[in-house]
């Protein structure tokens, strides 16, 4: 769909907003500005002063891997039968018709990372996505996005109940410390055969895709940063809920970090010292944040409002908008793409009513590589989603 948005106000992200146009053309950008010309042929809509933001970005979900409503059978989270679990894919578990895409579009958030589960020391291949497609290879932005691995309770947890190693937090180290050595050993040989775990870690040790990190406690996070350094891989701290009490060495290290959820209970050790301030104390520090919903821990169309939450403690409103945008588009690999309105992107584009971090401001429309998926009609109430098939 050929479109000019006009009337509007424009967040472009990497740029000063400003009133204007903004111009789709055959799935991308090809024009914004306060006199951007309209090319003959378009659609023209007035947004008649609404705001016109990036789709917004989660970089950390198991959306279609962890189905809501379906119990054992919808659950494809954590394959927990082997510690070291690098090759499996999150990608051949999404399920594109599951009910929290269309949330996904209704909350404006138009791209998102899905990732394995944290029960395993070593998760799998994550993958970045569009949220609007029949089946996910349409939807596939970048893949593998990173390697997902976990510290803390989670491991423990999983193998210590089954009296199997890693059952502490040193057991869960020394696993991940082995499986880099092995993988470095194997890419080593002169002609190594393929070996689906081998080669999923050297791509992370060859700084292809980033090691995604689960780890809430500080002293986690320290060991992630150790581990980082010694085998010298891009790291990115997924959750950090305790982030906030080491921004200043985090920043030194130049490593981003995924905050998140904010929207849920202190329901474990680890977590009780989450705090809505984290955001704007890591951002003030220097730290590349984004936030996360970990959906379906929180439900994904509330991304926007933990934005909201994090302004409201203390974050700057600009910097909680590029932490849902192009901050995670960054560290997804995907920012030449998503994340920012600018010429030449993917027409990832969703029409507001206002302001989003007002949380009575809601989404009206949702165009996806240029094409509507999602609409709000404010007399009627009534919300549409496109076909997905």
């Amino acid at each position: 769909m050929n479109l000019a948005i006009t009337g509007a106000h424009i967040v472009p992200i990497t740029a000063e907003p400003f009133e204007g146009t903004i111009v789709m053309t055959d799935g991308h950008i090809s024009s914004l500005g306060p006199r951007a010309r309209i090319p003959k042929g378009h659609a023209v809509l007035d947004a008649e002063g609404a705001w016109v933001l990036p789709g917004f970005i989660d970089a950390h979900t198991h959306l279609g891997i962890h189905e809501e409503g379906e119990g054992w059978a919808g659950d494809d989270t954590n394959e927990a039968t082997n510690p070291v679990m690098a090759a499996a894919r999150a990608l051949d578990a999404i399920n594109p018709l599951e009910k929290g895409f269309d949330d996904a579009l209704s909350g404006g958030i138009t791209s998102v990372n899905v990732n394995p589960g944290s029960g395993n020391p070593i998760g799998g291949l994550t993958v970045a996505i569009k949220t609007f497609g029949r089946v996910v290879d349409e939807m596939v932005m970048r893949s593998p996005s990173g390697l997902k691995a976990a510290l803390g309770e989670n491991p423990k947890r999983f193998y210590g109940e089954q009296k199997k190693t890693p059952s502490t937090r040193l057991g869960t180290a020394l696993t991940i410390r082995t499986a880099f050595v092995a993988a470095r050993n194997h890419g080593a040989q002169e002609a190594p055969e393929q070996n689906l775990v081998h080669d999923a870690l050297l791509s992370v040790l060859n700084r292809e895709i980033p090691w995604r990190q689960h780890c809430h406690r500080a002293d986690d996070i320290a060991t992630a940063l150790r581990m980082a350094d010694e085998f010298g891989y891009p790291l990115v701290l997924d959750h950090g809920t305790e982030s906030w009490k080491i921004a200043d060495l985090i920043a030194t290290h130049g490593v981003p970090v995924l905050y998140g959820p904010l929207i849920v209970s202190r329901s474990k050790v680890e977590v009780r010292d989450r705090i809505p301030a984290a955001p704007g104390i890591l951002d003030r520090a220097g730290v590349d944040v984004s936030l996360i919903t970990d959906h379906p821990v929180v439900p994904i169309d509330f991304l926007v409002t933990q934005a909201a939450l994090a302004v409201k403690e203390g974050m700057d409103p600009e910097a909680a908008l590029r932490a849902i945008t192009i901050n995670p588009a960054t560290v997804m690999g995907v920012a030449d793409r998503v994340g920012s309105l600018e010429k030449g992107k993917d027409a990832d584009v969703v029409l507001w009513n206002g302001d989003p971090l007002d949380v009575r401001n809601r989404v009206l429309r949702t165009f996806v590589s240029g094409d509507e998926v999602y609409s709000w009609d404010p007399d009627t109430r009534q919300a549409t989603w496109a076909s997905r098939y």
